[in-house]
């Protein structure tokens, strides 16, 4: 072994071990330190008993104790964001065990939970303080938009397995609802920069907030960062260097008793380059304004009314060619309200009726068009959900949410859940649900490469897929010092989308419903308080596939293009505060191989080790430095392969930024 390959090896084994080791080094002197220190105040992590009884939303759209609430969810705190280093929305939802987070290059990634995180990943619904922030254009999130500035993000909820019976369609595999902070917990000023190589090569961001009137409280916030590129794997510069400025505003009122209005909005815009050549660009913004109204002890409602506009101008290139420029503007209205109620001692009623409509303008570009160029589309939806004391500690929960989309019709998305609180410190559920995935324009409106002399198209008979969700889960306080969470789930897919053809003409080919299959699988999370000072969290996921083409239909892709997925993943962190106000973290990654598609024969993407380092130093109470690595392990390593690009599949770097903050 050369000198080099052994210096190598002797610093990923240091990165390994320097976590542990120097926690038990320090465990005395920890305890002795100074207890007045910030690291452990204000800014300290949650107890595990205030993580098991942190209020969340996400499962039944009403706030209700993490350790009581009856699904496979997990939640991203505020402290774990900061002490991830995470500088992105994706970096952070790495956070989540439930979730299989790859990038893909520079600027996008593919996201998912319980399987199927192709490029085109369309299963998972994301919410952004309540605002949807989908496509219809893919049924997917383009994650290289979503942005905010992270320290005012007081956290992120994340469900795996279906949610339509309350978020309804494209929630099939999983929800994803990040929640900023209110504007009453951000006065003051923040601002933050720094800057590093060869990933994340400068930032800067700054935020203010303050009182328009007694009990009315603001906040202005912009940020700017500069990404820069990543490579090929044989070392070779990709050219996918992109950069994105964003700011905007929240106003919460407090001023009339059992109202709260808050009004928020946010405009951003994004230039980025693509490995295959050319430059795009992104822009939009969004208004919202939601009026939370309490009747009584037994009773509140909400009222939710958002405006987003998002402009994409992506060069892409496809089988036939450089497709130059694809312009799409969409614009989004969405009307939502909901009403909680208790009947009685045994009955909380949850439902609400909501409208979307939605104006998207796709401009044909060469080798690429959607017909019709112009195209308006309603969703209208109701649900209703009953959550029924039986006995005791027993409830059952049973609803459905009911939509009508212009795609296919009515769709219906039915669930029922169990609950059974085995002590104050347990609790043990299951769940039956229907979940749908419905059409997008990709399905039912693509044209390639004209639509004269059309290869592939969409087809305006594209079919929702469906799901049949089984689900058991066990969530416990283990103690004074430990809590763990065990989920198991088996999913039955119908319907689902595949590359088809007319025997009689070939072509084109389009899209049909020629796929089905089942999926099963585990995922075990696991949080352990070594001393006050000094937390490990443990994740494990388990994820078998198998889908397969319909008995006497067709796929030209042989059921390989819509997964994507490692059968496991595994990750490890470290939070310690040292003396001296001082944070040392560490968070190491697993990740199995990736069967991907090349062409209809599979190709795989080899599994990886990975490593993310923070060490921070507050010197004063409203300063912090800190220093992040990430990908620690190599040089180079690919994470994701595309259908087209394998052979050019891009690595993700290694990379090291430092940030410098202060608040006031």
């Amino acid at each position: 072994m050369d000198r080099r390959r052994m210096f190598e090896l002797r610093r990923t084994v240091v990165c390994l071990l320097l976590v542990p080791i120097y926690g038990l080094v320090c465990r005395n002197a920890l305890g002795a330190a100074d207890g007045g220190s910030v690291s452990i105040g204000a800014l300290k992590q949650l107890s595990i008993e205030e993580l098991m009884n942190l209020d969340v939303t996400s499962v039944s759209k009403q706030p209700e104790p993490y350790g009581q609430a009856p699904a496979a969810i997990q939640v991203i705190t505020q402290n774990e964001i900061r002490r991830s280093g995470a500088s992105s929305i994706p970096e952070a939802l790495r956070l989540a065990d439930n979730l299989d987070v790859a990038q893909q290059n520079s600027h996008d990634w593919s996201i998912s939970a319980r399987g199927f995180n192709t490029a085109l990943a369309n299963k998972l619904l994301v919410l952004i303080d309540g605002r949807t922030v989908y496509t219809p254009l893919f049924s997917g999130v383009f994650w290289n938009v979503q942005d905010y500035l992270l320290k005012d993000i007081d956290r992120i909820e994340v469900i795996s397995g279906p949610g339509g019976t309350l978020w309804g369609a494209n929630a099939v595999n999983g929800v994803i609802n990040i929640s900023s902070k209110s504007a009453k917990d951000t006065q003051g000023g923040y601002l933050e920069a720094g800057g590093g190589e060869p990933g994340l090569k400068s930032f800067a961001g700054v935020r203010y907030g303050g009182t328009l009137a007694p009990d009315i409280y603001f906040r202005a916030y912009g940020k700017y960062f500069d990404r820069g590129n990543e490579v090929y794997a044989n070392g070779n510069n990709a050219s996918d260097s992109w950069n994105m400025r964003q700011g905007g505003f929240r106003v919460d009122s407090y001023a009339s008793p059992g109202n709260v209005l808050t009004v928020q909005g946010d405009l951003y815009g994004s230039d980025l380059n693509v490995a295959a050549g050319g430059a795009g660009s992104s822009s939009g913004g969004n208004v919202l304004g939601r009026w939370s109204h309490v009747i009584s002890d037994d009773s509140n409602t909400s009222l939710q009314l958002y405006y987003d506009r998002t402009h994409l101008a992506d060069p892409i290139t496809n089988q036939f060619g450089t497709a130059k420029v694809l312009t799409d503007d969409l614009d989004t209205y969405d009307l939502d309200f909901q009403h909680h109620i208790r009947l009685n001692e045994r009955n909380r009623v949850a439902w609400g009726l909501g409208y979307r409509f939605t104006h998207d303008v796709v401009d044909p570009a060469q080798n690429l068009t959607f017909l019709p160029p112009t195209l308006n589309r309603n969703l209208y939806s109701g649900f209703v959900q009953d959550e029924v004391m039986l006995v005791k500690d027993l409830f059952f929960t049973v609803g459905t949410k009911l939509e009508h989309n212009d795609y296919t019709g009515f769709e219906w998305e039915p669930s029922g859940r169990l609950q059974w609180n085995i002590a104050a410190d347990q609790m043990l559920w299951s769940a039956v649900s229907r979940a749908v995935r419905t059409p997008s324009r990709v399905d039912s409106d693509l044209r390639e490469p004209n639509p004269l002399t059309t290869i592939l198209a969409g087809d305006s008979g594209f079919k929702s897929e469906t799901l049949i969700a089984y689900e058991l889960g066990y969530r416990a306080r283990l103690g004074s010092k430990a809590s763990a969470s065990l989920s198991m789930f088996y999913n039955d897919y119908d319907n689902v989308r595949s590359l088809s053809y007319t025997p009689i003409t070939i072509v084109p080919l389009f899209f049909a419903n020629n796929l089905a299959g089942d999926t099963y699988g585990a995922e075990l999370s696991m949080d352990y308080q070594i001393i006050d000072q000094w937390r490990l969290h443990g994740g494990y996921d388990l994820l078998r596939e198998r889908i397969h083409v319909k008995s006497g239909a067709f796929d030209l892709e042989n059921a390989l293009n819509e997964t994507e997925d490692p059968q496991h993943q595994f990750s490890l962190r470290s939070s310690l505060d040292l003396p001296r106000h001082i944070e040392l973290d560490g968070g190491l990654r697993w990740v199995d191989k990736l069967i991907a598609n090349n062409n209809g024969v599979p190709a795989t993407v080899p599994s990886y080790f990975e490593l993310d380092v923070r060490l921070g130093w507050r010197p004063v109470p409203k300063l912090e430095f800190a220093i992040v690595g990430q990908n620690l392990l190599h040089a180079r390593h690919p994470e994701y392969g595309l259908v087209s690009t394998i052979p050019n599949r891009e690595d993700i770097q290694r990379s090291v930024y430092g940030k410098v903050s202060y608040g006031w």
